[in-house]
């Protein structure tokens, strides 16, 4: 996954990530570097990767890393060019050597290198209401227009054509042209990844971004999590109702319509053509098919084959929940 905002501060040499995980390897190269972290899927040699479930089993075969963080029971599903670093919690052994590699990923504060967009090259460009800041690092083609009250941080690029509404927020964004951000979303932000502990939980770093393709339209109220390992994607031509929540690592498919008050949890993907009513629930980690129908208030804890039509709770074919509820 190439990444534009975080600077990746690798290499760092395998056996400092050993002495971070406090663990003990002889057999292998103390001075051997690795350049980068990524997931299973976007990881190459001379890379490190993490495999912490069987779900990914398949991918984890494919891997070209040279080194996995994972356990004692997954380790032998690992190709023999990936050496296996085996560990008691692989997530947050992960969360450890992702913050060597991208320190600056891990805290949210809010932008201190905003000014305002009168003070900025943006000033004769682009229409703004009142009281808008720009970040560093921010491009914005023609013919745009920002609303009241908006703040585009550091890190995000937005196209030709675009609308953004009044009192949101972008950060760490790519938007191509043609889209409409309305009022009151966020779009950027850290997802809500951290693990439990008793006396002070542990923030996961979120080295990703937000991409939302040509001709999309956010709905107002909506959030949409940048991503923790990957990015997330919202498909061109896709529509967001309001108030909408998108999690971290999502991947919605291009041409999709997504009703009001949907939540779609981490790591989920979304095929072409997806219609999900409002207030639908759908759990992390799954993948939802091409041209699929979600009915409105439906609870989603399985994957969805292509061209399938669910609703209720757990989600089921669309028959068999009216026959069940005549």
């Amino acid at each position: 996954m190439f990444n534009p905002f975080f600077k990746n501060h690798g290499p760092i040499k395998i056996s400092q990530i050993i002495n971070i995980l406090n663990l003990n390897f002889n057999y292998l190269n103390n001075d051997q570097e690795v350049t980068d972290i990524k997931d299973l899927f976007n990881s190459d040699n001379s890379e490190i990767t993490f495999f912490h479930s069987k779900k990914y089993k398949e991918k984890a075969k494919q891997t070209k890393a040279s080194f996995c963080i994972t356990t004692e029971k997954l380790k032998n599903d690992l190709p023999n060019n990936c050496k296996p670093l085996v560990v008691d919690n692989v997530l947050v052994a992960t969360s450890l050597i992702t913050s060597k590699f991208y320190p600056d990923s891990v805290n949210d504060d809010f932008d201190k290198t905003c000014i305002n967009i009168e003070d900025t090259s943006f000033n004769d460009k682009i229409k703004f209401g009142k009281n808008v800041l720009i970040g560093k690092n921010v491009s914005i083609g023609k013919d745009c227009k920002i609303g009241h009250n908006s703040i585009i941080e550091k890190n995000v690029s937005i196209g030709n054509n675009c609308s953004i509404g009044s009192n949101t927020i972008l950060r760490n964004t790519l938007v191509k042209d043609n889209v409409n951000i309305l009022d009151n979303c966020v779009v950027g932000k850290h997802g809500f990844g951290f693990f439990p502990d008793k006396n002070k939980n542990i923030r996961y770093p979120h080295i990703g971004f937000v991409l939302i393709e040509e001709n999309c339209e956010i709905g107002c109220g909506s959030t949409i999590d940048r991503g923790s390992m990957s990015n997330t994607v919202i498909g061109k031509n896709t529509f967001l109702d309001n108030q909408i929540h998108v999690a971290h690592n999502v991947i919605i498919g291009k041409n999709s319509i997504i009703a009001g008050q949907v939540g779609i949890a981490g790591s989920t993907i979304l095929g072409e053509n997806v219609k999900i009513g409002g207030q639908a629930g759908i759990s992390g980690h799954l993948k939802i098919g091409n041209n699929v129908e979600i009915g409105g208030g439906s609870g989603v804890i399985r994957d969805i084959p292509d061209n399938t039509k669910v609703m209720g709770y757990p989600a089921k074919n669309f028959r068999e929940f009216l026959k069940e509820n005549r």
